[in-house]
């Protein structure tokens, strides 16, 4: 978690609000807010029993810069449309855990709920230039594939090609512990 904090306190903006799309259970928004406490965090997820979790997360370490969070499926189409415009949207561990399809619609989402010059960060495993680089990599994305065939693990390529194809601007891309990566776009 240090690694990524360190990445989001270098790109987060000085003001304004902040997403976290597919919160879990909460413990990474907490830290997130506690990072970045000039932004107001909003947490979400897609899974109601999760929600229940990211309170306790909030209310346990008294984060008054964190709403309460809200039920969100970031690979619909819409979702921009009825929230806010954030100044920052964040994004761990998911892309692998979705198809190819509603990764394309959650690139879509985050480009159209992004506020002007607004960052969006990512992280997680993904493909370099086509290719998994460990064993451990090779064995994670082989047991996603064999639950569904539809998920796994995307090329960095293809996530920089759908985010300059939506009017972000590639940023930064960085190697991160675990052999996953972060990458940071802009939108111009």
């Amino acid at each position: 978690m240090p690694a990524i904090l360190s990445l989001v306190k270098r790109f987060a903006p000085h003001r304004g609000w902040a997403l976290e799309i597919a919160s879990g259970t909460g413990q990474h928004i907490v830290a997130l807010a506690a990072a970045v406490p000039e932004l107001i965090w909003q947490p979400s997820d897609v899974d109601p029993s999760r929600l229940k979790s990211i309170k306790i997360w909030i209310n346990e370490k008294k984060r008054d810069n964190v709403e309460p969070p809200i039920l969100l499926d970031a690979t619909e189409t819409g979702w921009s449309k009825v929230n806010n415009q954030y100044d920052l949207i964040f994004v761990s561990n998911l892309l692998h855990l979705v198809s190819r399809e509603e990764a394309e619609i959650l690139i879509t989402e985050i480009s159209r709920a992004l506020a002007p010059d607004g960052m969006a960060i990512l992280y997680g495993p993904f493909k370099r230039q086509g290719e998994l680089s460990s064993q451990g990599d090779i064995d994670f994305h082989q047991s996603i594939i064999e639950a569904d065939p539809a998920l796994g693990y995307k090329n960095d390529a293809d996530i920089l090609g759908q985010f300059a194809q939506r009017g972000l601007m590639h940023k930064q891309t960085e190697n991160m512990p675990a052999n996953n990566l972060s990458f940071v776009f802009q939108k111009n």
